[in-house]
C-alpha cells in the first residue's frame, strides 16, 4: 500500500483514553462526489497490539466527517469493533466511505478512536486509501527513499 502524507490521519498515535485523529483531511481541495468509481475509506493498521491487561478493554474505529477541522459534533459514517483477538500487531482494519452522490460531503474527515475498560494502551497508524491499494501487499522502500511526484 503506498501511503500519501496528506492523507495520513494517525501517525503511530497511541489509543489510550477516547480520541480523534491526529489528522484531518480537508475535502475542500478534492472532489465533492467521494464515495462514487473506485472504493476509498479509511484504513487502521495496528502497530503496537492492544494490552489486555484486565481483559475488559474494548474499542470501536469510526470514520467520521464533521465541518470542524478538529472533528467537533461528527457524523459517523462507518464502524468498526474489533475483537480481542484481532487487535494484534499488523492487523488491519479497513472502513469504507459510503457514497455521498449529490449531497455535499462535511469538509474534513478523520477517525474516533472510542475505548472502555481498565487500561486501553493501543497504537495505529491510519488513512483515507483506495480499497484496491489496502488490499494488496506492501510495497517496501529501502530506508530513506523518499517517493514523490
Amino acid at each position: 500500500m503506498f501511503l500519501d502524507g496528506l492523507l495520513l490521519l494517525s501517525d503511530s498515535q497511541a489509543i489510550t483514553v477516547d480520541a480523534v485523529s491526529t489528522n484531518t483531511v480537508d475535502s475542500s481541495a478534492i472532489a465533492r462526489h467521494l464515495g462514487v468509481g473506485e472504493p476509498i475509506g479509511a484504513w487502521i493498521n495496528v502497530e503496537v497490539a492492544a494490552d489486555f491487561t484486565t481483559m475488559d478493554e474494548l474499542y470501536s474505529f469510526e470514520l467520521i466527517q464533521s465541518a470542524a477541522a478538529a472533528l467537533t459534533s461528527p457524523v459517523v459514517l462507518a464502524t468498526v469493533t474489533p475483537l480481542a483477538a484481532e487487535l494484534t500487531l499488523g492487523s488491519k482494519f479497513f472502513l469504507p466511505m459510503p457514497e455521498v452522490g449529490g449531497t455535499p460531503p462535511l469538509r474534513y474527515f478523520g477517525l474516533n478512536y472510542n475505548t472502555t475498560g481498565t487500561t486501553p494502551i493501543l497504537t495505529v497508524s491510519a488513512g483515507i486509501g483506495l480499497q484496491s491499494m489496502f488490499d494488496s501487499d506492501n510495497v517496501h522502500y529501502a530506508s530513506g527513499v523518499v517517493v514523490a511526484s
